[in-house]
This record gives structure tokens, sequence and C-alpha cells, in this order.
């Protein structure tokens, strides 16, 4: 084992050709020039709106998406996958998939799918693999019965179950969680973070966890890295992040996160933006943000912001952070400004 970060990104694009209204060819740059660490141990969120760049991230990290360009490394190593020796690196790292309806087989029994990853990964005997997910499956919360059924036989939360067992019955060291909770109800939701929480700390487990409901961050979360039209716009630990976020679009995401109490929800004051997210094949120049940002200003407009460390282990990619702040209400740009083009 390596010293130092489990996972490292550094300077990692992907692009994308898709066709335009007028069947053009266009470029989408999905994620552009991500650099960021994870330490063992760790559960590091990515945030931001649909089409940030958040899951494509993630699937560059699990090989299930090849980065146009950039270098990461698993444990000190290159992060290769498409070498001849990529299959131990499913040992190591694994996914846990959004949609627990569609990432099963509903024809399949619990025990076989829970078995899968050993039968395909691992150098086990028979009676190890079964004792192993006779093993995980308590773990996860399931019984007997309920591993002999079809994977069709059971709820949402249940298959969830499922799903992180398959991704847990190797013992990797990294799992990618995508979303693992947004396709559960509200009652499920909190049963399967208090599941993940605590396999963590039993397995030793590192998390990457792709999210858009803030509250889940919140709660499980050690760091959060919030994205923008594929670029990281801010990086920090959790409590600061929430208490405080320092990049214009971080503070109206983290507004625009609902309050559980009715009362508090009805009273605070939020940030609304003006306008639309950006049209990932038409970048902005400068800031991506800056079209929608009140505090723009013609450097935003010419200048694209560094990712930079403005406190102690918080970084910021906006040329006036730490010192940015948008107050709360429905923000209107001069759209005939230059702060604004």
């Amino acid at each position: 084992m390596a010293d130092g970060p489990l996972l490292t990104v550094e300077d990692v694009y992907r692009e994308f050709q898709v066709r335009g209204r007028r069947k053009e060819k266009l470029v989408v740059r999905a994620v552009d020039g991500v650099t960021l660490e994870l330490a063992r141990g760790e559960t590091l969120a990515i945030v931001g709106e649909s089409g940030s760049g958040k899951t494509t991230l993630a699937r560059m990290i699990i090989g299930l998406v090849t980065p146009t360009s950039g270098r990461m490394t698993f444990d000190g190593e290159d992060l290769d996958w498409t070498g001849r020796d990529a299959r131990p690196l499913r040992r190591r790292i694994q996914m846990i998939f959004q949609d627990p309806m569609g990432s099963l087989d509903p024809r399949w029994r619990v025990r076989d799918l829970i078995r899968e990853p050993l039968d395909n990964f691992s150098d086990l005997d028979k009676p190890a693999r079964e004792a192993a997910v006779d093993e995980v499956l308590e773990h996860v919360g399931l019984d007997r019965l309920q591993g002999s059924k079809r994977a069709g036989e059971l709820s949402g939360g249940q298959r969830q179950r499922v799903g992180i067992a398959r991704a847990i019955v190797l013992r990797p060291e990294l799992v990618i969680c995508d979303e693992p909770v947004s396709a559960l109800d509200v009652s499920m939701r909190g049963q399967i973070l208090n599941l993940l929480a605590r396999l963590r700390e039993e397995l030793g487990l590192t998390y990457v966890f792709i999210s858009h409901d803030m509250s889940t961050v919140e709660k499980l979360a050690d760091r959060v890295a919030t994205m923008y039209l594929g670029k990281v716009a801010e990086l920090g630990p959790v409590a600061s992040y929430f208490s405080g976020p320092m990049h214009p679009y971080a503070q109206a995401l983290l507004s625009a996160a609902p309050v559980a109490d009715p009362e508090a929800e009805a009273a605070r004051a939020q940030i609304v933006l003006a306008g639309e997210p950006a049209d990932a094949t038409r970048v902005p120049t400068g800031c991506g943000f800056h079209p929608r940002c009140p505090l723009a200003q013609d450097r935003c407009v010419d200048e694209v912001p560094e990712l930079r460390e403005v406190r102690p282990g918080r970084w910021a990619s906006c040329h006036f952070a730490p010192d940015a702040r948008i107050e709360p209400g429905t923000v209107e740009i001069d759209l005939t400004t230059e702060g604004a083009r």
C-alpha cells in the first residue's frame, strides 16, 4: 500500500461529440480539467446540477468512461482500465448504481446476484463464496429467506441493499455511490444512508458519493466538491461548506436545498438565480458561471478563474473568493453590462 491519497485525479478532461439541432457536430466538454484527491477512509461528495459533469467523472473513475486526457492514480499507481492488468482493479473499486430497479436482473435470485462478482473476480472455492454471500447478506440487513427470492420480488429499498451487497462482497477499498438513494422513497433513504455509514466504519471503505440532495451530503460526507459546467467550483470540508460556501454558485445551490421544517422553509430567504444553466455545447468565455452571477465583472468574462486555496483546506474557482457573497432574493442581472455577457 502506497503512502498518500488513495485516489488522485489530475487535470482530467472528457469530451463527447453530439449533433446539434441543425445536424452539425458539437463538442461537449463534460469534465473540464478536474483535479482532486481522496484520502483513505474519506467520503467525498460531488454535487451539482444535472449536466455538471459529476456522473461522468464518477464513471471515469470506475472505468465505464475513458478520459480524453489527464491522469488518475489509485494507491499510487496509474488507474488504467484499458490495460491487460485492469482485472484486479474490479476487486478494489466497485460502484453502487442509482436505480436498484434497473441495475439488477429481476429474474435472478438474490444470492446469485451477490455471488456473481465473486464468481468472476475471486479465487475462492464454492463453499467460501457461499459463506461470503451469507456474511454480506447479514452486513446489509437481509436474511436468508430474502436471499433466496428473485430480485423482482423485493421492494426498492431491499433491491438497493442487494446492490450494496454486490458492491462490497469483494471487499473493495473504494466504492463509487452514484446517487444511491435518489430512486428511493423518503422512508428508505435514511435507512440506506445509515447502512452506508455503518459499512464505511466496519469495512474501512472509502466513498465517492454523487448526489444532488444536499441533506444526504451533509449527513454522509467529509468533504464536498461542487461542479459547474465540468469544472470544480468549490472544494472543502462539509461543515465549513454548509456554514459558509465561498463560490457564488455553491451559495445558490445550497440556498436551493429544501429545509425539513415547513415553518423554517417558508420563512427562510433564498437565492433565486436569473437565467438558465449554460448550454454545455456553448460554454461562456471566462468563468462559466458569469452569465448568471450578479457579482460578475469584466474580468469574469475574459479570464477563467483558477481553482485556488482561498482558506486552509478550502478551494474555490472564483476571482473574488473568499469574499464573494450573493444576498438572498431574486438575482437580477443587467444584460447590458459587460459583466453579464
